[in-house]
C-alpha cells in the first residue's frame, strides 16, 4: 500500500472513530468468502457498517481521533474487523445470531459511549445494553404509571372524593 493510500485510510478511520460512539473490534479470520459475504449482508440489514482494517492503521487513527482508546491497543492483533453501529447492542446481537451457524466473528473488544469492553465474554453484557429508544420507552412507562393509578382510582371510586381516597388507600396497603 502506498503512503498516500495509507494516509487516506487513516483519515477515513479517524473520521469514523471521531463521529461514532459505538464500534466493535472482531476477529473474522479464517472465514471463507461465502461466510464473510453472508456476515456483510446481515450487517447491512441491521445498519451496521463492517470493514476489515489493518491494526497499525487503526491504531494511528485511534491516536488521532482525540478519544482514549489505549485499552484497546493490546487486543489489536491478527485480523481485525471494525463494526460501527448507531445502537450499542445491535452488533452484539448480530454476532450471537451469526455464531449459531459459524464459529466467528469473535469479539475482541468494543467501545460503547466511552465504555470499553474487552473479550468475547462481554457479549452478553453488550447484548443487554438498552438502546436510546428502549430507555425512552421505559421512562415514559414509568412516568405514565402514577397517572394511570390516579385515573383508575377516579373511575373505580364512583367519582366521589371519599371513594377515590378509599381506592387509593386500598392500593397502598
Amino acid at each position: 500500500m502506498k503512503k498516500e493510500d495509507k494516509f487516506q485510510v487513516i483519515e477515513s478511520l479517524t473520521e469514523k472513530l471521531a463521529n461514532n460512539e459505538i464500534f466493535y473490534l472482531t476477529d473474522t479470520s479464517e472465514l471463507n468468502v461465502e461466510t464473510i459475504n453472508r456476515l456483510r449482508r446481515l450487517c447491512f440489514k441491521r445498519n451496521v457498517s463492517m470493514q476489515v482494517v489493518k491494526n497499525t492503521l487503526l491504531r494511528k487513527a485511534m491516536e488521532k481521533s482525540g478519544k482514549d482508546f489505549e485499552r484497546l491497543y493490546d487486543i489489536m492483533k491478527g485480523a481485525t474487523s471494525l463494526m460501527i453501529s448507531d445502537t450499542g447492542n445491535v452488533p452484539a446481537k448480530l454476532i450471537k445470531e451469526f455464531r449459531k451457524t459459524s464459529p466467528k466473528p469473535i469479539l475482541k473488544g468494543a467501545y460503547v459511549q466511552e465504555s470499553i469492553y474487552i473479550g468475547d465474554n462481554q457479549l452478553d453484557i453488550l447484548e443487554s445494553i438498552k438502546s436510546k429508544e428502549e430507555l425512552i420507552g421505559d421512562i415514559i412507562g414509568l412516568l405514565q404509571s402514577p397517572a394511570k393509578n390516579v385515573i383508575s382510582a377516579l373511575q373505580s371510586g364512583g367519582n366521589t372524593i371519599a371513594g377515590v381516597l378509599k381506592t387509593l388507600s386500598e392500593k397502598e396497603g
